[in-house]
């Protein structure tokens, strides 16, 4: 009987289980099996895992036209390119907001426009575009206004816009309700009405963007636009898109993960400015991996509009001028670094509301002059650490507060949050299964939290009972080396809705362990194979697993179960496991 199957209750209270039963057939694998296992374990059929292993664009792209207008909105792009028309391309103040919009503005300057970025202020705008903001842009000469990653609930703004006589296209991936807004043309693949693109509803609105580019290139090339013009290369703007697609925590299935495994191949090359000036801000001294686009580029890209200036991650990925793009890079690693200090003042304050009053199915917690650009990394800390959803919400001196939502998998809290809206208790709300935004008076969050306990319990519950640490393969110590490593990759790039694969190992005995950084407990392992290797267990000195290895006398073995990683550190290239669990194994 495999180590997995035994264990039952781990260290953290969970029982261990393959994430394909077909893992605890045979462990004997060549590296080429191994790939092919965890493609086949996350839901790749045989057919298609050497598309898998080598994803593409051409092999995963669908024709844009099979989302509801599509060719209209490309159609309308085609005109105002032939006719050298003013556009404004409006974008969300994240990551996913300004890589959208990079991507439309860097593609119509390659077609000869000179497009107007705008991002709305998250504190003095808030989410979305606003009528005032439309009717501006228009009055100040935009013939055409392209909103991206916001406007599908945009109903008031947008029949604002029209009555002024503007024209705008809606770029969006967030859940629509049965009406649509007043749009010129709305893309998103989580319409309702959606047919043959709605397989497509996972991506990112700079996926949806790029869609829409190469339908809009299409269009051109029809028309005969690119006689004697050069054509732009779309391809080139895949960091772009890659960057967007993990920072918003996509699932990397099909298409994302096309986009994601090229554009690493893109952004290697240091093509655009910017990108090469936040890289080098970040200190990263090698390409970029799927991770340093979700926790070292995508969170600087985002501290412009939590803590600073929303319009920087787009003047970065849009610049030529390699000075200004080396002041914004440097200017965002700054705010990067206060919003860190204010997300922990936060997080200290949101933990403690938590154990006095979020014990629903959904944790809906508030507070009182919080700042709003750090609630959604607060919420997502949260969630990791109650197992549940989480919103946290933002009150602000006038009694409006605005939040954010970070739900598990199974309970899709964009829809409940939208029900929420209907029902009346929300001023605002949307997004998706995973994620989702709300504005709230104070003397309602506590409707709110009710509605969501009575509306998601039993999914909250089912999600919870279902819950069990996935494995996906058992190795000895000696094991775990960097071909392993490799190996493992091979089925990368991994994210939201591809997970990175687990090991396990054992049994091993703690040769010393101390505390490190924040939080970090830092162990040498040894195993009955002679094998020795670094373990790390990240922000777990105060958690039963960082109590567990600290205190593990030497007498008692454990197994443990994590991630396979090379430490790159020393002289030659060594594996090392970072740990998400363990068990004791005598």
């Amino acid at each position: 009987m495999s180590i997995v199957c035994n264990v039952q209750s781990s260290v953290l209270g969970q029982p261990w289980r393959w994430r394909s039963p077909a893992n605890a057939a045979d462990q004997g694998f060549s590296p080429d099996d191994l790939t092919t296992r965890l493609l086949m374990a996350r839901g790749c059929v045989r057919e298609d895992v050497e598309a898998h292993k080598s994803p593409s664009i051409r092999g995963f792209m669908p024709d844009p036209s099979i989302f509801r207008d599509m060719d209209r909105a490309a159609e309308r792009l085609a005109d105002a390119v032939e006719r050298r028309e003013q556009v404004a391309v409006f974008g969300d103040y994240d990551v996913d907001g300004a890589t959208s919009a990079a991507l439309l503005i860097r593609l119509l300057r390659d077609l000869g426009l000179a497009p107007r970025p705008y991002i709305p202020d998250r504190l003095m705008e808030g989410y979305g575009p606003s009528g005032e903001a439309l009717v501006r842009l228009k009055g100040e000469g935009a013939d055409l206004i392209v909103t991206v990653d916001c406007g599908a609930q945009a109903f008031d703004a947008l029949a604002m816009a029209r009555d002024a006589g503007a024209e705008v296209i809606v770029v969006d991936h967030h859940k629509c309700a049965t009406e649509l807004p007043a749009a010129y043309a709305l893309v998103n693949p989580n319409r309702l009405d959606e047919g043959e693109g709605a397989a497509h509803g996972h991506l990112a609105a700079v996926g949806v963007a790029f869609l829409l580019g190469a339908a809009l290139v299409r269009v051109l090339r029809a028309r005969g636009w690119f006689n004697g013009r050069t054509e732009p290369r779309l391809l080139d703007l895949l960091d772009i898109v890659a960057l967007g697609t993990v920072a918003d925590v996509a699932a990397l299935r099909g298409l994302n993960r096309a986009f994601v495994a090229q554009g690493l191949k893109v952004m290697a090359g240091r093509r655009n400015i910017g990108l090469n000036a936040l890289i080098e801000a970040s200190r990263l001294t090698r390409a970029p991996t799927c991770s340093d686009l979700g926790f070292a580029l995508g969170p600087r890209i985002n501290a412009g509009g939590r803590v600073g200036r929303a319009d920087l991650g787009v003047r970065l990925l849009t610049t030529t001028d390699p000075a200004e793009a080396r002041r914004i890079a440097e200017e965002l690693n700054q705010l990067n670094e206060e919003r860190r200090a204010i997300e922990a003042m936060v997080q200290e304050g949101a933990e403690a509301e938590a154990a006095r009053h979020g014990s629903g199915a959904v944790a809906v917690i508030a507070g009182n002059g919080w700042h709003p650009g750090v609630i959604g990394i607060v919420a997502g800390r949260l969630k990791e650490k109650l197992n549940r959803p989480v919103i946290v919400i933002a009150v602000d001196e006038s009694g409006i507060g605005k939040g954010s939502g970070r739900s598990i998998a199974g309970v899709d809290l964009g829809a409940a949050i939208l029900a929420a809206k209907d029902m009346g208790i929300l001023i605002a709300g949307g997004g998706h299964a995973m994620a989702a935004g709300v504005t709230i008076a104070a003397d309602q969050v506590q409707a709110l939290a009710d509605f969501l306990h009575e509306r998601l319990a039993v999914a909250v519950e089912r999600a919870m009972g279902e819950r069990a640490l996935l494995v996906d393969a058992m190795v000895s110590p000696r094991g775990l080396n960097p071909a392993l490593v490799d190996a493992l990759e091979a089925a990368g790039p991994y994210g939201m809705g591809w997970p990175a694969p687990r090991v396990a190992t054992g049994p091993v005995r703690i040769v010393r362990c101390d505390v490190v950084g924040n939080g970090h407990v830092r162990a040498i392992i040894s195993g009955e194979d002679g094998a020795s290797l670094k373990a790390m267990a990240f922000r777990s000195a105060d958690t039963p697993l960082g109590q567990a290895l600290l205190g593990a006398p030497t007498h008692r073995r454990l197994w443990l179960a994590g991630r396979a990683k090379t430490d790159d550190w020393g002289s030659r290239p060594a594996a090392e496991l970072h740990v998400d669990d363990a068990a004791w194994a005598n």
